[in-house]
């Protein structure tokens, strides 16, 4: 990755920077805006997506106004750490829709996941039936949001 990274220009940063922004904006918008005509531009692009640079684009939702507004993040402790039981924590975490993002951390905990829900009373329910179903789950301490100061979406909904 940091080849990748030190192989971009300034015209495919440019490129990167006003997708991160607009991600339906016509080539020959986006052409006009870094200062290359259209083909270069296209040809830029294009290159950026095989190599995985640009890995897909899509629609930014609100979860307020599909009214989920609970947001809780939750440290998760296993009681097995072995590759295997990893693995399968892995796996099954990422077929949970409501498990927006799920980070391995080298703390006194093994990962901390961002919850996404529609009140306390289905987070309550989604806790009991969900979380601590998912393999190797030891124990679990949660921490509700009050207030999104700041959310930057990543690329893969991470």
């Amino acid at each position: 990755m940091t080849n990748e990274r030190s192989a971009l220009d300034r015209f495919d940063t440019a490129i990167l920077s006003v997708l991160a922004e607009d991600g339906r904006i016509s080539i020959t918008e986006l052409a006009s805006r870094i200062g290359l005509s259209k083909s270069p531009t296209q040809a830029r692009l294009r290159r950026l997506e095989e190599n995985g640079v640009i890995i897909g684009y899509r629609a930014l939702l609100d979860p307020i106004r599909l009214g989920l507004d609970h947001v809780a993040f939750v440290e998760v402790r296993l009681n097995d750490t072995r590759e295997a039981a990893l693995r399968a924590f892995n796996a099954a975490v990422a077929k949970v829709p409501e498990i927006e993002q799920a980070h391995m951390i080298a703390s006194h905990f093994d990962y901390l996941l961002k919850v996404r829900c529609r009140d306390m009373r289905a987070y309550r329910r989604f806790m009991g039936e969900t979380i601590s179903a998912l393999p190797h789950v030891a124990s679990t301490s949660t921490y509700v949001a009050m207030e999104a100061v700041k959310e930057t979406m990543l690329a893969d909904g991470t």
